[in-house]
């Protein structure tokens, strides 16, 4: 990935370094990125998001740098306190800056009539923390090419990226992707009190569920299987697993319980947008 458009006087500053903008950061950093060409504006980073920019001798400040123009501005803030966000950096906008926004919910019009310029919309979720996120890109009419080849390895340093040419389908990912760590977590969850419920001590239940969670995830990352396959490659012909699938695959199911709670995801995303 290149980041060679970035450097301390067209940096990349970071609005907001919490859990997601951490994860961002320490993907950049440990993607190659000079750690003089970003800067950071948090009041109080995590201690975990702190320690990393020691190490890297990251520039931090609690209120947006004077003097300089931002290649790219990217507001990892709560989408509560765009409000208030978008006016204190106004001034770090130029002819030549590409606007980033993961704060859900807050739309491209919303940035363009504050900020002006190139805007692009991201939805990552919480598997960048650990380089497994999954980020939806739309970008406005004013993002350039280059624009958008630096924006997608920036956030392809925590994952995979996907553009998407309606802004509405931003809600979709939002649904689904974005909310999906949720959805997985519960299983694992589910699977857990299920264990419990036939007979298996607590503790080896939460263990067994953690790993085979994670384990079968690992297996679908390496494997160039689709899911389908993989699913029939586990289940024998009138075996314990297919006894099970019987239930989470009839009419009433997993299926249709994941599209409602994905449709309702998005209804609510769509809502938040106004």
């Amino acid at each position: 990935m290149s980041f060679s458009d970035l450097t301390s006087d067209s940096p990349l500053v970071l609005i907001g370094a919490g859990k997601m903008g951490g994860a961002l950061l320490g993907g950049w950093l440990a993607g190659g990125l000079d750690a003089k060409a970003v800067t950071v504006v948090d009041p109080g980073p995590p201690p975990e998001t702190a320690d990393l920019m020691a190490k890297y001798g990251v520039r931090h400040g609690t209120t947006p740098p004077d003097g300089i123009k931002a290649r790219v501005l990217l507001l990892a803030v709560k989408p509560q306190m765009m409000g208030n966000a978008l006016p204190a950096v106004r001034a770090l906008v130029g002819p030549g800056t590409v606007t980033v926004s993961i704060a859900a919910g807050t739309t491209v019009s919303t940035i363009e009539e504050a900020l002006g310029g190139a805007v692009v919309r991201a939805m990552p979720n919480t598997p960048a923390q650990v380089g497994r996120g999954a980020t939806g890109l739309f970008a406005n009419a004013a993002t350039s090419d280059a624009d958008r080849v630096l924006v997608e390895a920036l956030l392809g340093a925590v994952g995979i990226t996907g553009w998407v040419e309606s802004e509405t389908l931003i809600d979709a990912v939002t649904a689904m992707s974005g909310s999906g760590p949720a959805y997985v977590f519960l299983l694992a969850e589910a699977l857990t009190e299920a264990g419990i419920k036939a007979g298996l001590p607590a503790d080896i239940a939460a263990r067994f569920a953690r790993q085979t969670v994670s384990g079968s995830g690992e297996l679908l990352q390496q494997s160039s299987l689709p899911p389908e396959t993989l699913r029939k490659n586990v289940t024998s012909p009138n075996g314990t697993t297919a006894a099970a699938l019987a239930v989470l695959m009839a009419d009433d199911g997993l299926q249709p319980l994941l599209d409602r709670a994905v449709a309702t995801a998005k209804q609510r995303a769509e809502e938040l947008a106004g």
